[in-house]
């Protein structure tokens, strides 16, 4: 089974970027928590990080060619405005989980909406380094349950 991260926008910023809100932990420490993660699930992780929307728009498409099982999305700002990546989303035929490090209901009102909620399996915000594990384990059971279907 393979799982695609998809990290967003500024995300190569994180131990160096508002730790009020996203703490000390850095990009590389996200992945391998991940990674370890994976392992112990007995599924292979796969990160990827643009601040480019195409390029993610891109990366997206490529998940549905190589048929992946699920996909995690922390697009970042880009889950408030982009409807590129909603669309190209919206393609996908394996689950897809948003998650989000902080509490984004619990910040200014612009990211209060995600546009990508009608189009993934659910989200996960609020918990670190722990919405990524969570979601992680999320997309792992719903793709096992698609295949078992």
């Amino acid at each position: 089974m393979k799982v695609l991260m998809l990290h967003g926008i500024n995300h190569n910023m994180f131990g160096k970027r508002d730790p009020v809100h996203y703490g000390t932990i850095t990009l590389d420490e996200i992945n391998a928590s991940l990674q370890a993660l994976g392992r112990d699930l007995g599924v292979e992780v796969e990160n990827f990080q643009t601040n480019g929307e195409g390029e993610m728009c891109e990366r997206i498409h490529q998940a549905l060619v190589e048929k992946v099982d699920a996909v995690l999305i922390n697009a970042g700002a880009w889950t408030h405005y982009s409807h590129g990546i909603r669309d190209a989303l919206a393609i996908l035929t394996m689950p897809v989980i948003e998650l989000h490090m902080a509490n984004i209901h619990a910040r200014e009102e612009f990211r209060h909406q995600s546009v990508f909620a009608a189009v993934v399996k659910g989200q996960i915000c609020g918990f670190g380094l722990d919405s990524y594990l969570l979601a992680l384990r999320a997309a792992v059971s719903a793709a096992q349950a698609a295949k078992a279907s």
